[in-house]
């Protein structure tokens, strides 16, 4: 039997439980957990550069006891990175469904027997909200 080849990927700025709960999630629906780390420019998507340099997110998400291989991803076009590492499902968080990139993944994925996976998204915390409490502080003390 082959092992089933799971790929998270993120900016995972800030990285928080949920990042931790997305990779937990991950691992236990596969046998090897690869994670993909955005690129700066990749992460452009956001609206603004991450906080934590690409080298110490990279770092952070390899040191994650449930990521088997972390790699830097370049960009959003998750078929490329099929293309890199072959994976069996791609993993995502519950916010993606039903969306159009979402529905696109889907159908593209279907195509070559790959499952989209939607695990819970921690909705309590992002690091959009973190880089907010941490902007509101820091013009508090000025």
């Amino acid at each position: 039997m082959s092992k089933i080849i799971g790929y998270a990927s993120g900016v995972f700025d800030l990285f928080h439980v949920g990042h931790l709960n997305l990779l937990k999630h991950a691992r236990a629906h596969c046998d090897h957990l690869v994670a993909g780390v955005l690129t700066d420019a990749a992460a452009g998507h956001k609206g603004h550069a991450p906080v934590v340099p690409l080298p110490e997110r990279l770092e952070i998400v390899r040191a994650i006891a449930y990521v088997d291989e972390a790699v830097v991803d370049t960009t959003l076009e998750k078929m490329e990175a099929w293309r890199q590492i072959g994976f069996h499902r791609l993993f995502k968080g519950d916010d993606w469904k039903g969306t159009p990139r979402g529905k696109q993944w889907e159908q593209d994925f279907a195509s070559i027997g790959v499952d989209v996976v939607y695990l819970p998204y921690t909705a309590h915390v992002s690091s959009t909200s973190l880089r907010r409490i941490v902007e509101v502080l820091a013009s508090s003390r000025r």
